[in-house]
């Protein structure tokens, strides 16, 4: 087992570390760096093997390329890829699948996986996802499996995608109490009028919820982010027990994320963040579009039997006249969420319905 923080790099590890990326398909020892063939083979053909001639993957429309087959135990500690092009953001699926069940445990959108969900980069520095220019993706959210990690990447689009991918982990021994890594994605397109958008249902089980990713493209005009977050867990039902104060409050800002003479105001910190801020263009793009993170790292949300949670769609609008404040109103914005959870088994029934291409399509 290894020791993590700073204390726990000068500790002997009884751990080996591995890596698959394409210049090492199985991650076997010494068996990076042999390729013959590859997509940098051209490039590389005055230099002779071991000089990057396979530093990516083509997967064709339509196909899925299983990126890594790992025999266990071990964890996986770090993920990084970069596509081209960026648009393979939300027209890729990223799946994960723990001990040989036919159930992913993870199956979200690329870009949404790593914090940008709208085709256009993001810089994210947070501790568990790092968003660098321009399409770096990094994710450190330790995974740990028994026998088996499977992790794939289906294209759904008409056109090739070139993808960098590298796969770091290390097999030894997992201890006896860990839980499997699950990701969901769902999409309100738009939240019905006057109802909620669900980021998480029918989950089972004991567990910890450890992040949220909202992808939120605002519909109406004026303040677009009172929605109150709820978690309904261990049996909850009409009311839950953890009730936020509001959207922005629950990624840690506040007063609508509007700094006077700035208006809305992007930031990234270790565990939360408003990192993605699209403004109208007044020709095309013609609504605001937000990207935000919180990680509930240092302050996971534990359960025992069951979890479920939800998003109000919920604006501010004009005064109520004589004299009254302003009032609450139902808007009907498009919310992309992506959960984050460990999970004591390795798949979920409540894995949403797979989406397709247009369901994912950013508009």
């Amino acid at each position: 087992m290894t020791t993590f923080g700073l204390d726990g790099l000068s500790r002997k590890a009884r751990a080996v570390s591995r890596s698959i990326s394409a210049e090492n398909f199985t991650g076997a020892k010494s068996g990076g760096g042999r390729a013959t063939e590859g997509t940098g083979a051209v490039a590389a053909s005055r230099l002779g093997p071991g000089w990057k001639i396979s530093p990516s993957i083509d997967i064709a429309a339509g196909g899925t390329a299983t990126l890594a087959d790992i025999e266990g135990p071990g964890t996986i500690r770090h993920l990084w890829c970069t596509t081209a092009p960026h648009a393979a953001w939300r027209s890729t699926l990223l799946r994960i699948h723990w001990e040989g069940e036919e159930t992913p445990a993870v199956e979200v959108p690329l870009g949404d996986f790593f914090c940008n969900g709208w085709n256009t980069f993001s810089q994210v520095s947070s501790v568990p996802v790092a968003a660098n220019p321009n399409g770096g993706f990094n994710a450190y959210w330790p995974m740990p499996f028994r026998r088996a990690a499977r992790i794939t990447l289906e294209n759904l689009s008409a056109e090739t995608v070139t993808l960098y991918y590298q796969v770091d982990y290390e097999l030894g021994e997992v201890p006896e109490d860990s839980t499997y890594f699950h990701a969901q994605w769902r999409r309100s397109h738009p939240v019905p009028f006057g109802e909620e958008h669900t980021l998480l249902e029918g989950v089972t089980g004991a567990g910890s919820y450890v992040g949220t990713y909202l992808a939120w493209g605002v519909n109406n005009p004026g303040w677009w982010g009172e929605g109150e977050l709820k978690f309904f867990m261990d049996g909850d039902d009409e009311f839950p027990t953890i009730c936020g104060t509001g959207t922005e409050d629950y990624f840690g800002g506040a007063w609508n994320f509007d700094v006077p003479g700035q208006g809305y105001t992007a930031y990234t910190t270790p565990y939360l963040g408003l990192n993605q801020i699209l403004r109208p263009d007044g020709l095309y793009s013609s609504q605001q579009r937000f990207g935000m993170y919180r990680w509930h790292i240092l302050d996971p949300v534990h359960f025992s039997e069951d979890l479920r949670i939800t998003v109000q769609s919920l604006g501010i609008g004009p005064g109520q006249g004589n004299g009254l404040p302003h009032r609450y109103r139902h808007t009907s914005d498009d919310i992309a969420s992506t959960a984050l959870f460990y999970l004591d088994s390795p798949s979920s029934a409540s894995l949403p319905r797979t989406p397709d291409l247009l369901t994912l399509e950013v508009d």
